[in-house]
């Protein structure tokens, strides 16, 4: 977790032009409100995330950040939508593992290009996937899980919110990496999901940390295994699938904030300032971390550094579908 002094060291490490349009720019943009498109329903990880964001942004660039949700296509038509307005910096994309990473390796014929189209202002925030289970189930972490996939040849039974998801592309990965056979059970979304879960309905789910951790501190479900390199804070006494002998094993969901390609310099080290600026903000951090999220380091939240952080998840996605025998359609 970046600590607010080393988001601080990054504000005072932008170069000038950053800390502020010029007079003349400064009249142009922003003359309105800017518009942040969710490319999900709200009340999910994406849009609570960009919500809480956004408030803290819009106190720095002086204009409402109004929320915007465009559910539809695993995210493509709010990304879709994003990517052909107007850049002029009124048009932001709350981006996603599924709009940004997911659909370009998963959908034929994706109306938009990731690294081509977007201009990446930052990342706020990342999720580690986790296996969850109901109270009942036998196992007691992912030793003893992995223990029992392998004695029942096949017969464990693991859901994911949707093909195509990050805990989609989790559970391929595991299934590859060490013999599993876990049997996929894809879903429609997480609401249904969690109610069979906790109905014991199949034997486990790879959820986000966002989803799981409320569950789990309920006792309404067990996490056995969290898919990051280092335990979680919110949850220190769990061990790592990398603990658990599943070598460089990570998974992780993200929120980023982007632009349509063609957007002013300016106006994008701007909002990276401010983007900045809120995740320097304790009451933000705070809110993130509750929610079972990991907040962006001063280098994540950079063109730069999303820009990097996008190319690696590309190949990761590419190669578990690979692996899996995905192909786009």
């Amino acid at each position: 977790m970046p600590s607010r002094r080393a988001m601080l060291a990054g504000l005072a490490a932008l170069p000038p032009l950053a800390l502020g349009l010029p007079r003349a720019a400064q009249a142009a943009w922003p003359d309105r409100p800017i518009r942040v498109i969710v490319p999900f329903a709200a009340g999910g990880n994406t849009d609570v995330v960009t919500r809480t964001i956004a408030q803290a942004m819009q106190e720095t660039i002086g204009k409402p950040f109004v929320i915007e949700n465009r559910a539809g296509g695993a995210g493509s038509l709010g990304a879709e939508l994003a990517a052909r307005a107007l850049p002029d910096g009124h048009t932001l994309l709350a981006g996603s593992g599924g709009s940004l990473t997911a659909n370009p390796v998963l959908q034929a014929n994706l109306s938009y290009d990731t690294e081509r189209d977007f201009a990446p202002i930052g990342l706020v925030s990342r999720v580690p996937i986790v296996l969850v289970v109901a109270p009942g189930f036998s196992a007691r972490s992912w030793t003893d899980f992995l223990a029992l996939a392998k004695a029942t040849a096949g017969q464990l039974n693991v859901a994911t919110p949707a093909i195509g998801t990050t805990a989609h592309f989790a559970l391929e990965t595991l299934n590859h990496q060490v013999g599993a056979r876990l049997t996929h059970v894809p879903y429609r979304g997480g609401g249904s999901m969690v109610a069979d879960l906790l109905a014991g309905n199949f034997d486990a789910a790879l959820l986000e940390l966002t989803t799981a951790l409320p569950l789990h501190q309920e006792g309404k479900a067990r996490i056995l295994a969290v898919a990051s390199e280092q335990r979680v804070t919110q949850l220190p006494a769990i061990a790592t699938f990398i603990e658990g002998g599943v070598a460089n094993f990570t998974s992780t969901s993200f929120t980023a904030l982007l632009a349509p390609r063609g957007v002013p310099a300016e106006v994008i080290a701007s909002l990276r300032l401010a983007l900045l600026a809120g995740l320097a903000l304790p009451a933000v951090t705070q809110r993130l971390i509750g929610l079972g999220c990991n907040p962006a380091t001063p280098d994540e939240a950079s063109p730069a550094g999303l820009a990097a952080y996008l190319r690696d998840e590309l190949a990761k996605y590419r190669e578990a579908a690979r692996l899996a025998g995905l192909k786009p359609g």
